[in-house]
């Protein structure tokens, strides 16, 4: 890989972009890898968790690469668009827990990028927003759509319209990230032991149902809850699981 650095811990992918003279903006080539290795993760049943960061500690991704865009075609936008809703709908979709470590800039496509994963840890030096109305474009990777499922149609609609950029505890006061830590990093890594410790078909289910159930009316939702409940009693897990909490002592999940 070009732009990606790749860390296996055990069950977890430590997923850096890689073009820290660059701030990590997000071009076609890069897009393109991310989506070749979370192709290889889907079907990787060693990894569990995926960190994804930005090298350096300027910058989590602090953009589309501008350069790249600026003499495109309308056509040549679009199919830009199209790739970057493709590689996000991945990191949203995958059977795994992804998890963004947020060091610096996360701004228009690395915002979007962050708003695709999971859990969102920053660092006390992230920035967020979606500037693009400044450069006279709307987000294309999904921020028009993800960030008012997040924090809210009308806080949403504040931060594209003005194009601000907020800091962490901003971020954090409007649900835009999990929680604000020194070190990001080492906060997605201890947050990821902990679920890699639990009922690994549980923890699956439970992102799947939140992720598609978000796209339900309420009563289909609770249905999909209930069949995804009834199949866990079909599992190892739910038998060593409740054995050890009936005997007092700590489950071992394979």
């Amino acid at each position: 890989m070009k732009n990606l650095l790749l860390d296996i811990k055990g069950k977890i992918m430590v997923l850096t972009i890689n073009r820290p003279n660059a701030l990590n903006a997000l071009n076609r080539d890069t897009l393109k890898e991310l989506k070749e290795i979370l192709c290889e993760l889907e079907k990787n049943d060693q990894i569990d968790v995926i960190i994804i960061t930005g090298s350096g500690d300027k910058a989590f991704i602090a953009g589309a690469d501008i350069k790249e865009m600026e003499n495109m075609t309308s056509v040549e936008a679009k199919g830009f668009a199209l790739l970057g809703h493709e590689v996000l709908n991945r990191i949203e979709n995958i059977n795994k827990l992804v998890i963004a470590s947020v060091n610096g800039f996360a701004l228009g496509g690395g915002c979007e990028l962050a708003l695709a994963c999971d859990i969102r840890f920053a660092s006390e030096n992230a920035k967020f927003g979606q500037p693009e109305v400044g450069l006279g474009i709307t987000p294309g990777f999904g921020g028009t759509q993800r960030l008012p499922r997040i924090v809210g149609k009308g806080i949403a609609l504040e931060l594209l319209l003005s194009g601000k950029i907020i800091n962490a505890e901003e971020a954090f006061r409007i649900g835009l990230v999990n929680k604000v830590v020194p070190n990001a990093l080492a906060e997605a890594e201890e947050f990821a032991q902990s679920v890699i410790s639990k009922g690994r078909f549980a923890v699956k289910q439970i992102k799947q149902l939140v992720v598609d159930g978000m796209n339900m009316d309420l009563c289909r939702a609770l249905k999909y809850e209930a069949e995804a409940f009834a199949l866990c009693f079909s599992t190892s897990e739910q038998k060593e699981g409740m054995s050890a909490f009936t005997e007092k002592r700590k489950p071992k999940f394979s």
